[in-house]
């Protein structure tokens, strides 16, 4: 006896393209840890501070001023839904990590409303992520991060912080807001690392 329905499939929205245990959604969820910051583009600042205590600062208008990417990618998160051959545009961390000189390891992303997620700074660099202000098309919204995101879609997009406002390198690890909270310290989708312990 089949212990398998004739013609069964599995889940109707699962795609080839998904790491395990995640499902395919069309739409964008909006999940949040607390109030949605309300920052002016013009008010927006990123700062990238190095393990000696160096700042570097770009304005709105500083990061409008570089050179600029396309990436479509992928997005997984935690809470299991996908969404597939996402539009953005922004500026590649590679380009703002050119005026800085470290030699850190790690780094605490920062954003407007208190929020942070730690990172290895190897999982910033060499096309592997961006600081992004639109979306298919559109400027990010408030809701969805704007004025400007972190974008490291190869990781749990917890990591992908909203309304990011720096960078804080260091010799050291610093687990962020949902690594204290039991949320896996590195976040990768492939390997299901979603809780500490995964």
């Amino acid at each position: 006896m089949s212990i398998v329905t004739r013609g069964f499939r599995g889940r109707r929205d699962s795609a080839p393209d998904l790491p395990p245990g995640q499902y395919l959604t069309r739409d964008f969820p909006v999940l949040s840890a607390g109030p949605t910051p309300r920052i002016k583009a013009d008010d927006w600042q990123f700062t990238i501070t190095t393990e000696a205590g160096a700042k570097h600062t770009w304005t709105w208008r500083d990061l409008q001023a570089l050179p600029s990417e396309q990436p479509t990618v992928d997005i997984h998160c935690v809470t299991k839904w996908s969404k597939l051959q996402t539009s953005w545009q922004g500026v590649s961390l590679d380009v703002l990590f050119d005026a800085v000189d470290t030699a850190a390891d790690y780094a605490v992303a920062r954003s407007y409303g208190g929020y942070t997620t730690n990172l290895p700074v190897e999982d910033l660099l060499d096309g592997k992520a961006w600081l992004v202000h639109r979306f298919e098309g559109e400027d990010l919204t408030p809701e969805h991060g704007g004025p400007v995101r972190l974008l490291v879609p190869h990781l749990y997009f917890w990591k992908s912080a909203k309304w990011v406002k720096g960078l804080d390198l260091s010799d050291h690890d610093e687990p962020g807001f949902w690594e204290t909270l039991g949320y896996h310290n590195y976040g990768d989708p492939w390997r299901e690392q979603r809780y500490t312990g995964d």
